[in-house]
């Protein structure tokens, strides 16, 4: 199964521009997860809401042009799937109105999958919003262990909005303790791995430097790959050795963030 996530910072914009059809066209994942998608489903083209290759799902903000997250999936996976159920709860989120989880379920040659793309929130906004986020890590976590709990395949995909560790961006020291790269952030990252889940693309680069998937546009930074590694795939630890490919697609354009790419043995 490939499956990519991507923060497209509005699906409707990078659709006008042709970039999302061009990743569909070159990459055929089996899965897409979106974040932003910044719109509601009646403001999209049938190519983003009625597509004759996939099963789309949206998750949008109440604010209008804001957050929101979705989930396509190949029509012909689905068919070899039973129990498909999208859903967009998690217990005691902040944020609720948000549209900050889509999440898609199946049964699959005996095992039950759960297929989650999550836009964390920034914080920065107020004393409150740090808070929400805080509050927000946690009951994602706690999501994310009750479904494996359950015996289920988890897979979580989307834009963390956090830096886990200094080779994570390019100026550590000058944001050490600013919102992403807030110790706060960064020890709840580290919880994720202590209860034995694994950042997929780290753990198969453990050292491997100056790769990113977020950049500022404002100072025109991906051009000189001044950026953070905010977009991540998790995973049971356990599952690592079933994945392959993994791979940031810096070349990708049409957001400020570029899509991350997994395949994995299903």
């Amino acid at each position: 199964m490939k499956i990519i996530t991507w923060n497209v910072n509005s699906v409707r914009s990078v659709e006008k521009k042709g970039e999302l059809q061009s990743l569909d066209k070159k990459e055929k994942p089996d899965i897409l997860l979106l974040q932003e998608t910044r719109g509601n489903i009646e403001q999209f083209s049938s190519y983003l809401a009625n597509n004759p290759e996939y099963d789309q799902y949206y998750h949008s903000a109440e604010k209008k042009g804001y957050a929101g997250t979705g989930i396509w999936i190949k029509k012909e996976f689905v068919m070899m799937c039973k129990n498909v159920k999208f859903n967009t709860e998690v217990p005691h989120l902040p944020n609720s109105d948000e549209g900050r989880v889509s999440h898609v379920s199946f049964f699959f040659e005996g095992n039950n999958y759960d297929v989650l793309s999550i836009y964390f929130p920034n914080g920065g906004k107020s004393k409150k919003a740090w808070n929400d986020k805080l509050v927000f890590f946690d009951k994602i976590l706690d999501y994310m262990n009750k479904l494996r709990d359950d015996k289920h395949i988890v897979i979580v995909g989307g834009d963390m909005n956090v830096a886990h560790t200094e080779i994570d961006l390019s100026n550590p020291k000058a944001n050490d303790g600013k919102i992403g790269f807030h110790p706060d952030e960064r020890a709840w990252f580290s919880r994720v791995i202590e209860n034995g889940w694994c950042d997929v693309w780290r753990s198969l680069n453990t050292n491997v430097t100056e790769v990113y998937s977020w950049w500022s546009s404002i100072t025109k930074a991906r051009n000189r790959n001044v950026g953070w590694r905010l977009d991540y795939f998790f995973l049971d630890k356990k599952l690592l050795e079933n994945t392959m490919n993994v791979k940031y697609l810096n070349q990708q354009f049409g957001s400020d963030h570029c899509p991350l790419r997994m395949e994995i043995k299903i």
